[in-house]
């Protein structure tokens, strides 16, 4: 199908997203990197840069420099709405992975320009199409939901600490959304039920048209009031760092779906499997570094693959019994 496969150009349709800019210096058994351009918009804003166009709301400091500004020049990310304290220090993150890859332990947090961060949207920004809110505090999340009331979908990210803190807040801000993108653990906390079906459920009672789980190395789960849907994580035999894999999910899945048309259920389900094949990418290599060298081919080849993986032939129940006897 055409819409199984993604081309260049790209469509005119625009997304937006706004989040955190920042550098991440981090360790895992297979390496490490001092220093490398991170944050929840730069991962979401490359990977769905090769879907649809790309506006960035985020703050950063002078010492963010020309070659972390080229990389956003070279996927053609508008980035009018990057806010630059010549003075000040970009959000910085220090972390360390044990072989167990899906725990991050925290070294050292400096948030500097980012904690100041009041997003200040344009007049282009304020008429994209889908938005997707990275994780900050709720406040400012709904804040800037305000300031696009027209958008077809709006989603939005969170973590434990705005759940723990800012509860109330983020129920509000989840009011007012279309989608909401989170990981297994934080599903179960937001919502204070251990069953991952029954914690879907709540979360859909305040509003949203959707839920999306990210389960890192065993895949996706996708909830509505009427649907669900699952796919298993691209399989890999080298992980070398999953720091933003769950933001190049978003923004893949974000991205496809600014590219098309309709946004219905066969397209959300398109979505996210390029979503998943956009983080599998993520993880090859340390930071943006692999998602940046991608190229169409490339992730097509990975799509079709993980659609034959996933492929069963339907049969009538008589034969299926009669094939186990």
């Amino acid at each position: 199908m055409e819409n199984d496969r993604i081309h260049n150009p790209k469509s005119s349709m625009s997304l937006l997203v706004v989040g955190s800019v920042a550098f991440d210096a981090v360790e895992t058994p297979f390496g490490q990197r001092p220093r490398m351009l991170g944050g929840s918009a730069s991962h979401f804003s490359i990977a769905a840069s090769f879907f649809t166009d790309v506006r960035l709301v985020a703050v950063v400091g002078g010492d963010f420099g020309p070659s972390e500004e080229d990389v956003f020049r070279r996927h053609n990310i508008d980035t009018t709405d990057l806010e630059r304290i010549p003075d000040g220090n970009t959000f910085l993150w220090r972390g360390r992975y044990e072989y167990d890859l899906n725990v991050a332990h925290t070294l050292e947090t400096q948030l500097n320009v980012f904690a100041g961060f009041q997003p200040k949207l344009s007049e282009g920004s304020k008429q994209a199409r889908l938005v997707f809110l990275g994780n900050i505090q709720p406040d400012l999340q709904r804040g800037v939901r305000e300031q696009i009331p027209n958008a077809d979908l709006v989603a939005l990210d969170t973590m434990n600490l705005w759940i723990e803190t800012t509860r109330d807040s983020l129920q509000k801000t989840i009011e007012v959304v279309d989608l909401v993108i989170i990981n297994d653990a934080e599903a179960r906390q937001l919502a204070d039920e251990p069953n991952l079906i029954k914690a879907a459920r709540k979360v859909l009672s305040w509003g949203p048209r959707g839920l999306i789980v990210k389960r890192g190395e065993y895949g996706a789960a996708m909830f509505t009031k009427e649907e669900y849907f699952a796919i298993p994580a691209y399989p890999l035999e080298a992980v070398f760092d999953p720091t933003g894999a769950g933001d190049t999910f978003a923004g893949g899945l974000m991205g496809y779906l600014a590219s098309q048309e309709k946004i219905d259920e066969a397209a959300m389900r398109r979505a996210m499997i390029f979503g998943s094949v956009m983080a599998s990418f993520n993880v090859e290599e340390f930071g943006t570094e692999r998602v940046q060298r991608l190229t169409y081919d490339e992730i097509n080849q990975r799509f079709r693959e993980f659609k034959r993986f996933t492929h069963f032939e339907e049969i009538p129940f008589e034969r299926a019994v009669k094939a186990v006897q």
